[in-house]
């Protein structure tokens, strides 16, 4: 299977987003892929950091939607679009997956938020399966994925060949000046992301903004923790790579045995 990670640079408008997704999926297409991922909330933006978001509404968020929609099924690639979801509980962080017909196949929203998130946006309760062109994937959005590594066990243990991980670390302002993939000096993220192939046995692709000071590079690892590819820090960019879904095979994940960690009492 042929994916792609799309890495935009922040954009200052809803306009601004939609065009640089426009472009992106493209561009993904035209090289031969057979999905494409986005950040997290790139539309219209990761709220509480150091830039400013557009205001989005349902409105926006429906016009969008059908603007994607439309894209996917005239560049026939699936999209994973991380974006804002004005649901009837709030304001949440989402992915929402299209089919190469622009058909909307669920929704997976971020389940686990980081503390500095709660005054802004809403948990959802639901995590799901998806199926692109018989490939079984699952997607933990950013802190789930870092922090919690049961959200990328659950969906390998279910069969998912690739975990998606749309996520936000680093500033446009000020911060570190990465050179090489995985330095014990660098920050934890890309560790982690290593933890998440080997441990389960599958790919996880994780797509970053593309901030001129990145704390984390958008990256393929592979089911033996190594890191197949990565986008230049700092650049923004396509990562497009064929992957042997067949080398995923989930064997770690697979003998996960939850009845072994069954609480006991002390008599």
């Amino acid at each position: 299977m042929i994916i792609a990670l799309a890495s935009p640079r922040v954009a200052s408008s809803v306009g601004g987003a939609l065009e640089k997704i426009r472009l992106h999926i493209a561009e993904a297409a035209g090289r031969g892929a057979e999905i494409v991922c986005f950040p997290e909330a790139y539309l219209p933006g990761l709220r509480g950091l150091d830039f400013e978001v557009p205001p989005f509404d349902r409105e926006q968020q429906e016009q969008a939607l059908a603007s994607v929609s439309g894209w996917a099924r005239t560049q026939g690639i699936a999209v994973v679009l991380g974006m804002e979801w004005i649901s009837d509980a709030g304001r949440q962080i989402a992915s929402v997956v299209f089919d190469s017909s622009g058909e909307s196949q669920g929704v997976q929203t971020k389940n686990q938020l980081d503390p500095t998130e709660e005054p802004l946006y809403v948990h959802g309760d639901r995590r799901q399966i998806f199926e692109i062109g018989g490939v079984k994937f699952g997607i933990a959005i950013c802190h789930e994925a870092f922090r919690y590594p049961e959200t990328v066990r659950w969906a390998a243990v279910r069969g998912a060949k690739i975990v998606f991980h749309p996520h936000c670390t680093g500033s446009d302002r000020a911060g570190p000046e990465l050179a090489e993939w995985g330095s014990a000096a660098a920050p934890y993220y890309e560790k982690a992301m290593m933890c998440r192939g080997l441990e389960n046995g599958i790919f996880f692709a994780s797509v970053n903004y593309a901030f001129r000071y990145q704390e984390s590079a958008t990256t393929i690892v592979g089911p033996s923790g190594e890191c197949v590819a990565h986008l230049p820090y700092g650049e923004e960019g396509v990562l497009v790579r064929e992957i042997d879904t067949d080398a995923a095979t989930g064997l770690l994940a697979s003998r996960y045995a939850p009845e072994r960690y069954r609480d006991s009492i002390a008599e």
